[in-house]
């Protein structure tokens, strides 16, 4: 993460304001993301915010990453993630770790 405190801060709500998309649309790309990339942000005094430095980096990094230039890391469900650790654990068994 970059040192947000020294950008130019702008609020959740300012942002939303200002690119004309609804508010639950930048709190949802600040916890989900888009494909992989997540809008950076921070807590002052119990408020949320981020930067304009960090909607440019977020707007370059989503369209690498639906060009396919980005390599993203791949969003597993849960149900991928629980097969995933019964493998391991299965391996692990096989080997007698």
């Amino acid at each position: 993460m970059m040192d947000l405190l020294s950008e130019q801060r702008i609020s959740m709500t300012e942002l939303a304001h200002r690119e004309k998309v609804a508010i639950p649309t930048i709190w949802r790309w600040r916890q989900k993301g888009i494909r992989g990339v997540r809008l950076e942000s921070f807590m002052v005094g119990g408020r949320r915010f981020t930067t304009h430095e960090a909607f440019v980096r977020f707007v370059e990094r989503t369209t690498k990453a639906v060009d396919g230039e980005l390599a993203t890391t791949k969003v597993r469900t849960n149900r991928q993630r629980m097969a995933d650790i019964a493998r391991a654990e299965r391996l692990l068994d096989e080997a007698g770790i």
